[in-house]
């Protein structure tokens, strides 16, 4: 291993450390999603995969 591949573990392991407790907290304290808040996702996702679709019939 170089240096450069200890420098970026280093560094992850540092990220890791310092943002595992506060995704725990996030995690913790987050509102809870409602069924709106799943038709906000379920419909574009349904949307994109049709222009997907689309778009790979137009090949």
């Amino acid at each position: 291993m170089d240096w450069m591949q200890i420098a970026s573990a280093l560094a992850l392991v540092m990220f890791l450390i310092i943002l595992f407790p506060a995704a725990l907290e996030m995690m913790k304290n987050s509102p809870k999603a409602t069924s709106s808040d799943w038709k906000a996702i379920v419909v574009p996702m349904i949307i994109i995969v049709l222009f997907i679709m689309l778009l790979i019939k137009l090949v």
